[in-house]
């Protein structure tokens, strides 16, 4: 698996933490992150990512796809 050779950083606002909260929200597959905090700091887009970034956000989203945690909308 392409994920164990690299560091994944979990940090609220990080491209593993943003690909949780889409797949969480049943959003759609959109690679990005925050620089900090969540919304409160420059996001970086896929055309600005690292392949190790891109490769982090897809395990996020991944992770939380298979463990299908989502939001329930009441």
């Amino acid at each position: 698996m392409i994920r164990e050779h690299i560091q994944i950083d979990t940090r609220h606002g990080g491209p593993y933490d943003r690909g949780m909260a889409d797949s969480y929200y049943r959003r759609d597959y959109n690679p990005h992150y925050y620089l900090g905090d969540t919304k409160a700091s420059p996001r970086v887009t896929l055309k600005d990512m690292t392949a190790d970034e891109i490769v982090a956000y897809t395990a996020g989203y991944n992770d939380n796809e298979e463990m299908g945690d989502y939001k329930e909308w009441i």
